[in-house]
């Protein structure tokens, strides 16, 4: 398997440069989930310095690691995992479908149901002669075992400490050669393929605890077990910034000098602040002035990797665009005391334990041991999703470091004439990286990568890739040439909702809440946000969880139970539903809306 070469000269319409050859063995592919990860056309530099040389590799790690797969089934150069037709991310259908024929406790049907839900037009399951492994199946056991009896994940600890490492010895760019950032992007690259093992075994063993809880609850008719069992957990790396935000909330809040210069709005607010004048050095302002600023830097250095696609080195976050972080910070600022993340998580904490304790009891009162081991094994199950979240924040400081390596170098070669556009950038090829950022940039001239109109062409063809509308298949390995596919039609405007509608999704973090809909399209852009409101989003990514803190509910367009965003909701006591289909374009901006994070419902009480 191998990806497409372009010929020099004569640009391959039919195909996108980084494009795959599709599977023999496994050959249907689903943009269904991929869609959610990365749900534009990838760069071509994120798709083979991050994905296929490090992420694909650590994902078929994870699945013969779960003892479903043997290692000797894959492509070794490309692992049939997913796959990248016209830029855009698949997921292998056909090889996913190997954990419900090989795993004795899910079917293929089951499998499906997951992923598509009641969709027709999936492609039939047709058994191949090498799909079904007997011999794999003690493997498959031992690890479905090995999930219900782990408290601790000493391996995903490590990585997220040698991730932090990465950071803290990031170096100075302005005494350090491209040769030298060049070999800190190798050994970074060489991490993504041990943290995305460990990522993908605890995603993949994320849905055991909720789909035990579910039949228990059922069991002794429970319905909110699961979901008042899989929040307030404690331990979940990635809802630290909200806490850690609220701080500096206060610092800002009860300072006038920080207030007034947040007064003057967002856009330079740290430089204006840099620059008061707030009198003698043992003035008390000057101290919280201070200190203010020094917690936050060392925010941005802890949490700067957050980005609107963590999987993307193209990606905005929160270091390279503080307006992502600052807008939440700016409403923060007007809460009250009663309203701090931290008084909802340990509330929502005591909820659990309390609850814990209750069904520990009933399941006692009915003696019946089997519901009693289903119980404990499916409460040491969740925290695989504790293991999912340090795990997702770890690989994220990595990509983040390769991404500020690559900007160093596209910076230098803006400043070198060498590049028009820094993000031209990412489009090139990792395997001309090395060539492309040859010596130190001290002329245009040193640069023997891809030429500049290249590059710019590769990005216009870049950016009308993403006016293509990718087929939700591919089946039997027939991908249509590129010039077939259809155009994206002009963007239709859902119907909006009126008073008396309800809308399904999917249940996040439990609880009722009525208010005023919140609907944002940008981190920056919450100008209006209050504590009361239901905030309203188009996507689950990692940037807009600073928001989080900021609102008494969250309605996501997108994301499931086991969603990054909707596991931090629920550390924080937000009352969640997921996955509501152009929730943002439905709801009016206004609305008085309920929403029952239980039932996975919003409700439109009343419309502007």
């Amino acid at each position: 398997m191998t990806t497409v070469a372009e010929p020099e000269g004569k640009p391959v319409r039919a195909r996108w440069i980084t494009d795959w050859t599709p599977s023999r063995r496994w050959p249907h592919y689903t943009r269904a989930t991929a869609a959610d990860v990365l749900p534009a056309p990838v760069t071509p530099l994120a798709t083979q310095l991050c994905w296929e040389r490090g992420l694909i590799p650590g994902w078929r790690d994870a699945y013969v690691e779960s003892g479903a797969y043997c290692a000797e089934e894959f492509d070794q150069d490309l692992p049939e995992v997913v796959g990248f037709f016209g830029g855009y991310f698949y997921l292998n259908l056909s090889n996913v479908r190997m954990q419900g024929v090989r795993s004795p406790a899910l079917s293929v049907e089951q499998l499906d149901a997951a992923i598509f839900g009641a969709r027709d037009d999936v492609p039939p399951y047709v058994p191949h002669a090498d799909d079904d492994r007997p011999d794999l199946r003690d493997a498959v056991i031992a690890h479905l075992a090995w999930i219900l009896n782990t408290q601790e994940y000493p391996e995903a600890d490590e990585f997220a400490d040698q991730a932090r490492l990465a950071r803290a010895e990031r170096p100075d760019p302005e005494v350090t050669s491209n040769a030298d950032l060049l070999a800190r992007l190798r050994r970074l690259q060489a991490m993504l393929r041990t943290g995305f093992r460990l990522h993908r075994v605890a995603t993949s063993a994320s849905g055991v605890a909720p789909g035990l809880l579910h039949a228990i609850g059922a069991a002794i008719g429970d319905p909110e077990l699961a979901m008042m069992l899989c929040t307030g957990i404690g331990d979940v790396e990635s809802a630290e910034p909200a806490f850690r935000l609220w701080e500096l909330s206060r610092l800002v809040r009860n300072n006038e000098a920080l207030s007034r210069a947040f007064d003057a709005g967002i856009d330079g607010v740290i430089d204006r602040i840099d620059r008061l004048d707030v009198g003698p050095t043992d003035d008390h302002v000057h101290v919280e002035v201070v200190e203010f600023l020094g917690e936050w830097h060392r925010f941005v250095e802890d949490f700067g990797s957050f980005a609107l696609n963590d999987w993307e080195l193209h990606s905005r976050t929160w270091e390279t665009d503080p307006s992502l972080l600052l807008g939440a910070l700016e409403r923060m600022r007007h809460q009250n005391e009663t309203e701090a993340p931290l008084i909802r998580a340990r509330q929502r904490s005591t909820e659990r334990a309390t609850k814990l304790a209750e069904i520990r009891t009933a399941i006692a009162d009915l003696h019946n041991d089997e519901l009693a081991a289903q119980l404990e094994g499916a409460v040491n199950a969740i925290n695989q999703l504790v293991f999912r979240a340090r795990t997702k924040t770890a690989l994220a400081r990595v990509i983040h470091e390769c991404r500020m390596i690559v900007l160093e170098l596209g910076r230098r070669a803006v400043a070198a004439g060498a590049l028009d556009e820094l993000d031209h950038v990412f489009m090139l090829q990792d395997h001309e990286l090395d060539r492309f950022a040859r010596g130190d940039s001290g002329s245009a001239a040193r640069h023997e990568g891809p030429a500049n109109d290249e590059l710019a062409e590769r990005y216009r063809r870049w950016r009308e890739l993403h006016e293509l509308e990718p087929p939700f298949f591919v089946v039997d390995g027939r991908v249509p040439p590129l010039d077939e596919w259809a155009r994206t039609e002009p963007e239709t405007v859902a119907a909006p909702c009126v008073a008396g509608d309800e809308v399904q999704g999917v249940p996040g973090c439990s609880g009722i809440v009525r208010g005023r809909a919140c609907v944002v399209d940008e981190p920056a852009r919450v100008h209006d946000l209050s504590s009361e409101d239901v905030l309203v989003l188009p996507d689950a990514d990692t940037a807009w969880s600073a928001l989080f803190g900021n609102a008494a509910g969250l309605v996501l367009a997108d994301g499931g139970q086991i969603s990054h965003s909707v596991i931090v909701a629920r550390e924080l006591g937000v009352p969640c539903v997921a996955s509501v289909a152009d929730a943002c374009e439905r709801i009016p901006h206004g609305a008085t809306i309920e929403i029952d994070g239980t039932a996975g419902t919003v409700t439109v009480v009343e419309v502007p």
